[in-house]
Protein backbone atom coordinates (compact mmCIF):
# COMPACT_ATOMS: atom_id res chain seq x y z
CA UNK A 1 0.00 0.00 0.00
CA UNK A 2 1.28 3.41 -0.90
CA UNK A 3 1.65 5.74 2.01
CA UNK A 4 -0.54 8.78 2.41
CA UNK A 5 2.57 10.94 2.29
CA UNK A 6 3.54 9.51 -1.11
CA UNK A 7 0.01 9.94 -2.46
CA UNK A 8 0.09 13.61 -1.50
CA UNK A 9 3.50 14.03 -3.12
CA UNK A 10 2.34 12.30 -6.29
CA UNK A 11 -0.70 14.54 -6.54
CA UNK A 12 1.41 17.62 -5.96
CA UNK A 13 4.07 16.69 -8.52
CA UNK A 14 1.71 15.43 -11.23
CA UNK A 15 -0.80 18.26 -11.05
CA UNK A 16 1.99 20.81 -10.52
CA UNK A 17 3.68 19.63 -13.70
CA UNK A 18 0.43 20.00 -15.63
CA UNK A 19 0.03 23.57 -14.35
CA UNK A 20 3.65 24.31 -15.23
CA UNK A 21 3.07 22.98 -18.75
CA UNK A 22 0.11 25.35 -19.14
CA UNK A 23 2.25 28.30 -18.09
CA UNK A 24 4.96 27.23 -20.52
CA UNK A 25 2.40 27.06 -23.32
CA UNK A 26 1.21 30.57 -22.44
CA UNK A 27 4.79 31.88 -22.58
CA UNK A 28 5.47 30.21 -25.91
CA UNK A 29 2.20 31.49 -27.42
CA UNK A 30 1.90 35.08 -26.18
CA UNK A 31 -0.70 36.09 -28.78
CA UNK A 32 -2.97 33.10 -28.19
CA UNK A 33 -6.07 33.23 -26.02
CA UNK A 34 -5.15 32.05 -22.52
CA UNK A 35 -8.67 31.21 -21.35
CA UNK A 36 -8.40 27.49 -22.24
CA UNK A 37 -5.09 27.12 -20.41
CA UNK A 38 -6.42 29.04 -17.40
CA UNK A 39 -9.41 26.67 -17.32
CA UNK A 40 -7.03 23.69 -17.26
CA UNK A 41 -5.06 25.30 -14.41
CA UNK A 42 -8.26 25.89 -12.44
CA UNK A 43 -9.36 22.30 -13.04
CA UNK A 44 -5.97 20.99 -11.87
CA UNK A 45 -6.20 23.04 -8.67
CA UNK A 46 -9.75 21.85 -8.01
CA UNK A 47 -8.67 18.27 -8.66
CA UNK A 48 -5.81 18.63 -6.20
CA UNK A 49 -8.08 20.03 -3.50
CA UNK A 50 -10.64 17.26 -4.02
CA UNK A 51 -7.92 14.62 -4.00
CA UNK A 52 -6.48 15.87 -0.71
CA UNK A 53 -9.98 15.86 0.81
CA UNK A 54 -10.42 12.24 -0.29
CA UNK A 55 -7.08 11.27 1.26
CA UNK A 56 -8.16 12.64 4.64
CA UNK A 57 -11.46 10.72 4.81
CA UNK A 58 -11.79 8.89 8.11
CA UNK A 59 -13.45 5.57 8.90
CA UNK A 60 -12.44 3.60 5.81
CA UNK A 61 -12.95 -0.15 6.13
CA UNK A 62 -10.54 -1.37 3.46
CA UNK A 63 -7.76 1.23 3.35
CA UNK A 64 -5.60 -0.67 0.88
CA UNK A 65 -8.34 -0.84 -1.76
CA UNK A 66 -9.42 2.75 -1.10
CA UNK A 67 -5.96 4.23 -1.56
CA UNK A 68 -5.31 2.04 -4.58
CA UNK A 69 -8.50 3.42 -6.17
CA UNK A 70 -7.38 6.96 -5.31
CA UNK A 71 -4.06 6.35 -7.05
CA UNK A 72 -5.87 5.05 -10.13
CA UNK A 73 -8.23 8.03 -10.05
CA UNK A 74 -5.29 10.45 -9.90
CA UNK A 75 -3.67 8.73 -12.88
CA UNK A 76 -6.89 8.83 -14.92
CA UNK A 77 -7.56 12.48 -14.11
CA UNK A 78 -3.97 13.44 -14.93
CA UNK A 79 -4.23 11.73 -18.33
CA UNK A 80 -7.39 13.69 -19.13
CA UNK A 81 -5.74 16.97 -18.15
CA UNK A 82 -2.64 16.16 -20.19
CA UNK A 83 -4.85 15.44 -23.22
CA UNK A 84 -6.42 18.88 -22.77
CA UNK A 85 -2.98 20.50 -22.56
CA UNK A 86 -1.89 18.68 -25.72
CA UNK A 87 -4.92 20.07 -27.58
CA UNK A 88 -3.92 23.67 -26.84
Amino acid sequence: MASIKNLKKDANYVLGDIIEECYTWELMNPKADTKPSEAIIDEAIETYDAFIDKIHVKGIDNKKAYFKSLNAELEETAKKLIDKVNKL
